[in-house]
């Protein structure tokens, strides 16, 4: 592996991860995605505004730029598991700090299940299950968020000691480690809410019967 190759991957996967799906959909009904709401380019924005439908195309959509650098990457490098969590995070940071959008993206989660989806298709498919079933009892897609990539940073660290090599072990669990920083960095606004009894709620179930 060059470092050129290194290069190459993170810059295709950050600009991949600046496609803003949300304002796309946004403009195609005449809106602004960042003026309505909470503000955030995010799924869970475009659910509140929009409905169940919209909300999941554009999870559906976000995961996608995710997957598709990670598992391109992952096969044209030899099975290579640091390439992998390489381009996931450079997506993630493109979602997160696009610059064509002057660095004011979303939250990156969807983008990550798309990187974990790659990896572990089936854990992450679990993972998604079930944080769908807590979003419909406790209506709070930001604490969905948190457990989700909470478990996959672990599982996915736990699976990397047990079958990498110490050199790519090393380099996947710190990029794991950033991957979650970076994720409850951007939620730092959410957190501070829930704490204050101020977070708002989004009813999946009512969300799905409109």
């Amino acid at each position: 592996m060059l470092w050129w190759h290194v290069v190459l991957v993170v810059i295709v996967s950050y600009f991949c991860g600046n496609i803003s799906f949300a304002r796309m959909i946004s403009k195609s009904k005449k809106d602004d995605i960042t003026k309505m709401g909470s503000g955030n380019p995010g799924s869970t924005n475009i659910l509140r505004n929009y409905g169940f439908k919209y909300g999941v195309l554009n999870l559906a959509l976000d995961m996608i730029k995710g997957f598709v650098p990670s598992i391109a990457s992952f096969y044209i490098f030899g099975q290579n598991y640091v390439m992998l969590y390489v381009a996931g995070i450079s997506s993630m940071l493109g979602h997160i700090y696009p610059v064509i959008f002057r660095f004011k993206g979303g939250k990156g989660i969807a983008t990550m299940l798309g990187m974990f989806l790659a990896s572990n298709p089936i854990v992450t498919l679990i993972c998604i299950g079930a944080g769908a079933i807590i979003w419909a009892v406790f209506e709070y897609g930001s604490v969905v968020s948190f457990l989700c990539i909470t478990a996959l940073t672990v599982i996915e660290g736990i699976r990397a000691r047990m079958n990498l090599d110490i050199a790519d072990r090393k380099i996947v669990c710190l990029i794991l480690f950033a991957i979650f920083a970076f994720t409850w960095y951007a939620h730092r606004k959410n957190i501070e809410r829930l704490l204050l009894g101020k977070e708002s709620k989004a009813s999946l179930i009512k969300k799905a019967k409109k």
